[in-house]
């Protein structure tokens, strides 16, 4: 019997320990004053550039990687995926300054009209936001003349970045699938 209260008595001890330094553990997660990492005067940055979907030719930039058994019998291509890396611009000509790509995937995710699934990341090779990129997550529907996307998230320059990207067709090519396509972000970050 006394065995079994001394077993009953360490594992109690040790339980309370073990309690004990998981509260005050701040390994998972602690509160955090945003002026000691520098969060004080949070920006509004109007960005402007053109995006280059090009999936035709000997280097497209837009590449389908997957599509649905249902996909080509579908009049809004549901079900095909696209990896893009495609060049961002100052004006609509290719041959204007690059100011950063536009990497990830846009999939067709509607059956009822063209609304493309965008999860891309702007990367940013140019001026002061050299090096860091914004994530877009959002709804695209391509035949509104105005698509509005949110911005998730960012990195460098815009960590902790919010807003969003209205998106407007400038130039697209039926015959190839080419767009040139004229963004406005508007970016919260600090």
């Amino acid at each position: 019997m006394a065995l079994c209260i001394t077993k009953l008595v360490i594992f109690s001890l040790l339980f309370t320990s073990a309690i004990f330094r998981a509260a005050n553990s701040r390994t998972f997660s602690r509160s955090l004053l945003p002026r000691e990492h520098r969060l004080r005067n949070e920006k509004l940055s109007h960005l402007h550039f053109y995006f280059h979907d090009i999936v035709s030719g000997r280097n497209p930039t837009a590449v389908l990687v997957a599509e649905a058994k249902m996909t080509n019998t579908s009049a809004t291509r549901f079900g095909s995926v696209f990896v893009i890396d495609d060049p961002l611009t100052e004006r609509p000509e290719m041959s204007s300054k690059m100011v950063g790509r536009a990497q990830g995937i846009y999939s067709s995710a509607s059956l009822n009209d063209i609304g493309l699934l965008m999860v891309q990341n702007y990367v940013f090779t140019e001026g002061k936001y050299n090096g860091s990129t914004l994530s877009i997550l959002g709804r695209n529907a391509v035949l509104s003349s105005v698509r509005e996307m949110p911005i998730v998230g960012g990195s460098g320059l815009f960590r902790f970045a919010s807003g969003y990207a209205q998106a407007r067709t400038h130039t697209v090519n039926f015959q190839t699938g080419d767009a040139v396509v004229e963004y406005n972000v508007y970016v919260l970050h600090y």
